[in-house]
């Protein structure tokens, strides 16, 4: 199975965030995952955005790919961003949408998520392994 997983906004910076988000870089997550899904035989291709656009742009390149599923972290953009949504909805292979913090226990504007309408799971509060368990619920969904 190959999967496309898209990162938003800031979690470039996910260390220097609030300790919610765990001690770990983005880049040790995409490391620890890697390794864990070794031998799941699936291909990741990991990509981090702070640009809506480049965000957009990236989902709709799958929409002709060889890409099975996507994984999205969506960051802020969550909750504000109407064009991501668009684009998600356009796109017809399984999407997986991922927080990895329990956006329902923050800050009230966190709890409506309007990407969240557009894709075929959400799954948030699992810090590192987010990812991880995304990508098992997609193999186990093939």
């Amino acid at each position: 199975m190959k999967i496309k997983i898209i990162n938003g906004p800031n979690l470039n910076l996910l260390e220097l965030r609030d300790p919610a988000y765990g001690e770990m870089s983005l880049e040790n997550i995409i490391q620890e995952t890697n390794k864990k899904t070794i031998d799941d035989k699936v291909e990741l291709s990991w990509i981090q955005s702070n640009s809506e656009a480049e965000i957009i742009e990236a989902i709709q390149d799958l929409i002709e790919s060889s890409f099975d599923a996507l994984i999205i972290n969506p960051g802020g953009y969550s909750h504000t961003s109407v064009s991501i949504r668009d684009a998600l909805e356009i796109l017809k292979i399984p999407k997986f949408e991922v927080h990895l913090t329990n956006t329902h226990a923050r800050e009230e504007f966190r709890h409506k998520m309007l990407t969240a309408g557009s894709v075929d799971f959400i799954m948030g509060g699992l810090g590192k392994d987010a990812y991880y368990w995304a990508i098992k619920m997609l193999l186990s969904k093939k």
